[in-house]
Parts: structure tokens; sequence; C-alpha cells
């Protein structure tokens, strides 16, 4: 650990760092991704503010997850060509 105490009032902020700026493709990539990502948070959000309300879902109500794993798999090699 340093032995210097810490700043005092009177010392000169950090220097900022330069930051890289983006490619408006990449920035707008970026965005799309973040506005992606903060959806999917949103609905995790909704269900589980759900379960805290009304308690869990009756087992006749859900899907077992071997097949909710199945239709992904499905879509996943619907995505991906096959390799001959």
């Amino acid at each position: 650990m340093s032995e210097q105490p810490p700043p005092g009032p009177d010392a000169a902020p950090a220097p900022r760092t330069v930051r890289q700026q983006l490619e408006p493709d990449a920035a707008d990539g970026l965005r799309a991704y973040a506005a992606r990502t903060r959806e999917s948070a949103d609905r995790l959000a909704a269900v589980l503010e759900d379960i805290a309300a009304n308690g869990l879902p009756s087992v006749e109500d859900c899907t077992p997850w071997e097949e909710l794993r199945d239709q992904h798999l499905a879509r996943l090699a619907a995505q991906r060509p096959a390799v001959a």
C-alpha cells in the first residue's frame, strides 16, 4: 500500500485521459446492443416482480426446461447452415 497521505482540498485534479471516439457505425451498433440488453433486463425484471407479487406459477402453467432447451437448439440449428 502507498504511504502517501490522500490528496488535500488544494490538490490539483487528476489529468483526464483522452477517449478514443468510435466510428459512427460502431457507435450505432453499440447503442442497438444497449437497447436490446435494456429490453431483456426490463422483461426479466417484470417477471421477477410478478413472481414477488403473485408467487411462483403452478407447474401446469410452466414449460419443462427440456422442451425449452430443444426449441432453442432447433432455432440455433436453423440459423447455422449445415456443413457437408
